[in-house]
């Protein structure tokens, strides 16, 4: 029998990401499983034609970003959507794909909820997809929720 206890719910907070974090939400409640909602904010990597004139990003970019994406975390999930009795929130930095693929690993977690925009054609092959990454590299099942 397959036993759900854990759901992680990436999300950057984009429309699409909203309908994946909602049916998370909704499904974590239904079967009692605790919910991790995970935003992975981007290393922010300055370039220029000379590497010893790169400029310095201040430390507090990292701080306010960090505490705009908790802030925002902590606002889900919505009051009009099912509310799972337990929930984990999460900011990491890095690649998205590498964050949520470790995140999953660390955390031992049952189920990957995602979005996915639905590309196809050129806008797939230029754009690549981070929902299709996470579904071939997951430890875990992928359920994958299209907007």
């Amino acid at each position: 029998m397959i036993e759900i206890k854990t759901i992680l719910a990436p999300t950057d907070f984009s429309a699409h990401s909203e309908g994946a974090v909602r049916y998370a939400c909704a499904l974590a409640s239904r079967l009692g499983a605790e919910l991790h909602l995970l935003h992975v904010l981007s290393e922010i990597l300055p370039s220029g034609p000379d590497p010893m004139m790169m400029p310095v990003i201040p430390p507090e970019f990292y701080q306010e970003n960090e505490r705009s994406a908790r802030e925002a975390l902590d606002q889900l999930p919505q009051p009009d959507w099912d509310a799972p009795r337990s929930i984990v929130r999460s900011v990491r930095w890095g690649s998205p794909v590498e964050a949520v693929i470790a995140y999953a690993a660390d955390h031992k977690l049952d189920l990957v909820v995602i979005a996915t925009h639905g590309r196809t054609g050129l806008s797939h092959v230029l754009l690549g997809s981070v929902a299709e990454r996470i579904v071939r590299e997951s430890p875990c099942p992928v359920l994958t929720v299209r907007s």
